[in-house]
């Protein structure tokens, strides 16, 4: 890069986060990323078409746990009376600067979302997808403009948690890649920019190692605890993957194994031992029971 790259690197350096954030999905997730932004100052507004008294509910424990750790400066009412809940799309405000939806992973869900989003709010504004598998080019195709699309892969616990992963779709143009980059920065994040390919950087090994570790509980390798621990404790890792699944959901962890065992082969066809706890209700810690008992 010459001197005057970057010059104008720095010139067109993003410096202030989005005045305006609104986020398509009341639940764990997409509570997390209306955490995440309202904590620095942005204004949120949170559409959620099922219980809002739980999503409020989620959004106050949210805040109240980040403050009991010293990472909420402005405390919790403040925070709070930052973030705005609502009912249907259509009653989001027209000039946010971002949306990011966050609804369940089904591809038509997404699609009727993000037509709906589009309907909504200028034509300035970015519209990100939280997706942590599906295919952001193909999510664009309902989009009228897919050069303000990309992907925004957060990752749970989204306040505490120090990645993002930045999807670049097809049509996504430079500029908003550029944008989406200094914004996911300025929340004190580190932003991760990969190409649209299934699975994408994250997910694509986190399942794998996933898939691997039911596998060795299945055979009888050894006990939950102690493959947790060999990763934990011989790589380094923060979590092992059995624990890892019960935080992220094995009915999630299953969707996106199953929608890249069609995408990427045998590799990622999930274990019939992830097949029956789904099967049987066991689904993680969202529900006291997974790999663990919470």
């Amino acid at each position: 890069m010459s001197a005057g790259d970057k010059t104008e690197q720095k010139e067109n350096a993003v410096t202030q986060l989005p005045g305006r954030v609104a986020v398509v999905g009341g639940g764990r997730m997409g509570i997390g990323i209306a955490h995440s932004f309202a904590g620095p100052g942005s204004t949120v507004t949170v559409s959620e078409t099922g219980d809002l008294d739980a999503a409020r509910k989620r959004l106050e424990d949210s805040l109240t746990r980040a403050a009991e750790r010293g990472k909420l400066p402005d405390g919790v009412d403040v925070v709070a009376g930052r973030v705005t809940f609502v009912g249907a799309i259509a009653d989001l405000p027209s000039d946010v600067e971002l949306v990011v939806e966050a609804v369940p992973e089904i591809p038509a869900l997404k699609l009727e979302v993000l037509a709906a989003v589009e309907d909504v709010i200028t034509e300035d504004a970015i519209i990100a997808t939280n997706t942590s598998s599906l295919s952001p080019t193909e999510l664009a195709v309902a989009l009228d403009n897919p050069a303000r699309f990309l992907g925004m892969h957060f990752f749970n616990p989204v306040p505490a948690s120090q990645l993002v992963e930045i999807v670049r779709a097809e049509g996504s143009s430079e500029s908003v890649v550029n944008e989406v980059v200094g914004w996911v920065e300025l929340l004190g994040k580190t932003p991760i920019v990969v190409r649209d390919s299934p699975g994408f950087a994250t997910s694509r090994l986190g399942v794998m190692l996933g898939l691997e570790a039911i596998r060795m509980l299945e055979e009888g390798v050894a006990d939950a605890e102690s493959i947790d621990r060999a990763m934990e404790l011989g790589y380094r890792h923060p979590m092992g993957p059995l624990r890892s699944t019960d935080l992220v959901g094995l009915d999630i962890r299953l969707a996106v194994a199953d929608y890249l065992h069609g995408r990427l082969g045998e590799r990622f066809n999930p274990p019939q031992l992830l097949r029956d706890k789904v099967a049987a209700g066991e689904v993680g810690r969202k529900v006291g029971k997974g790999f663990y008992d919470w």
